[in-house]
């Protein structure tokens, strides 16, 4: 029997043509979700009250709260994407994503052009970022190895990892360049998982959940190596 999602045929039992179709329209919009991120952040630079108050946002319980909100609409931007068949719902989804996206990241992206006065950092980071994500892909299409027996292992990390967060807000100690290494290896995880079930998971109008998983995991990269970056010196 074929394998099927809801009377619909996942993405690695479709012919080669209808491959390439949906990766296409996957991965475009990834990149649109870049470019929508970049101007999120852009109109959030411009405005100094929302700059002050997400670094107000940065300290002890507040970053928690921060955290918190940004993960509630984590989850909820992920299942309106997977569970509704309204393709204008899941842009909505994605879009609300990238803005939460925009404003956690505005205190780094802040702080980072700060620290040299130019965007040497970000560049440097971004282009390292993709170029992980680029070579973390290609691992999965070439190899067409099923990353799936990944999920336990990214979900205890994870755990683990937001557990040392929350420790770490709350005794005010600092994680550290190792922690950001340990979490730049869990995003790389999370990308082959992501890229995996792009081939595996999906169905075939499913391009919009699947561009919202691997752009979270794409900036979850972005944030820690740009946070190795800004601890170089």
């Amino acid at each position: 029997m074929e394998n099927m999602i809801q009377n619909k045929l996942v993405v690695n039992d479709l012919s080669d043509v209808e491959k390439v179709a949906f990766y296409k329209k996957t991965y475009s919009h990834v990149a649109g979700g870049v470019l929508v991120f970049v101007l999120f952040e852009y109109l959030l630079l411009q405005s100094e009250t929302i700059v002050n108050f997400a670094l107000s946002m940065t300290q002890g319980f507040r970053w928690l709260i921060m955290l918190g909100g940004f993960m509630f609409i984590t989850n909820y931007a992920e299942k309106m994407a997977l569970k509704t068949p309204d393709t204008n719902k899941q842009y909505l989804a994605f879009g609300l994503y990238i803005l939460a996206e925009a404003f956690i990241f505005l205190p780094l992206i802040y702080m980072a052009i700060a620290y040299t006065q130019s965007f040497d950092l970000l560049n440097q980071a971004a282009i390292v970022t993709l170029a992980l994500f680029t070579g973390l892909s290609a691992i999965v299409f070439v190899t067409k190895k099923d990353f799936s027996f990944l999920k336990a292992g990214l979900t205890v990390g994870f755990f683990i990892a937001l557990g040392l967060i929350i420790a770490g807000s709350l005794f005010g100690f600092n994680l550290g360049l190792w922690f950001s290494v340990g979490m730049c290896l869990l995003a790389a995880g999370s990308i082959l998982y992501q890229t995996s079930n792009l081939v595996h998971n999906y169905s075939n109008d499913q391009y919009i959940p699947a561009a919202l998983g691997l752009f979270a995991s794409l900036m979850l990269l972005f944030w820690y190596v740009l946070n190795i970056f800004m601890s170089r010196d």
